[in-house]
């Protein structure tokens, strides 16, 4: 039982990982919240965001939940296998994360006040697991579609990193990739918790703040983010 419990947090090969399959496997037509073609990409005015952070049941709730939030999709991402099935991804042989594809309207939520729920909604420093949810399907990511999500991505790892290091939790473990090719997950895993109120989720917060816009490149607001409000007057 140990050995398997290590390989499945270890990540494969792509020689080690499953075959897949040539065609994507079915998912939801519609969006069960929005009512919109789940199948979708961003149309003109819309940007897209992809993020890991543990069992993708809770965390594409926390997202569809945001307003700016157009469209959500709960989907495997950063691996090898094309077009996994949900029972491939958990035996950890895919290399695949489980995501939530973000379609948002940048002039009504930012991509840093994505950035703030996801650093908010998990917590980054646990590496091949999120709480109980161990594999490494629950690893921290984040998947950047363009330079500048990279950009904003990793100044605000830096200055969380620091932030959460201040609170006695240990290094961020959080991978920041191109996005990628993205897989839907099964129908049933889609908008899982408005379908099912009393489901499970089983992803928590670390309790400490992250600023929108977070950095280390901004002496006020870091200042502010560490040491509190009146800082920067001090």
């Amino acid at each position: 039982m140990f050995a398997a419990l290590t390989k499945k947090l270890t990540m494969p090969t792509p020689d080690e990982a499953l075959p897949g399959r040539a065609t994507p496997i079915p998912t939801a037509e519609k969006h069960f919240i929005f009512d919109v073609p789940l199948v979708a990409d961003p149309v003109e005015g819309q940007s897209v965001a992809v993020f890991g952070m543990g069992c993708f049941w809770g965390v594409e709730r926390m997202f569809w939940q945001i307003p700016g939030v157009v469209n959500t999709a709960a989907g495997y991402a950063a691996g090898y296998t094309p077009n996994p099935t949900y029972e491939e991804v958990c035996t950890g042989k895919t290399g695949h994360n489980e995501v939530v594809r973000v379609i948002f309207d940048p002039e009504k939520v930012s991509y840093d006040t994505l950035l703030k729920t996801f650093w908010e909604g998990h917590d980054p420093t646990q590496g091949m697991r999120q709480g109980n949810d161990r594999g490494t399907q629950y690893r921290s990511g984040i998947y950047f579609a363009d330079e500048a999500q990279r950009k904003a991505a990793e100044a605000s790892l830096a200055g969380y990193n620091v932030l959460l290091q201040d609170k006695g939790y240990g290094a961020i473990t959080t991978e920041i990739l191109p996005s990628g090719k993205f897989y839907y997950a099964e129908d049933y895993h889609q908008q899982y918790l408005a379908k099912n109120p009393n489901g499970y989720c089983g992803i928590g917060g670390t309790g400490v703040t992250c600023p929108v816009g977070l950095s280390m490149d901004s002496p006020i607001q870091w200042n502010q983010a560490v040491e509190g409000p009146d800082a920067s007057s001090s």
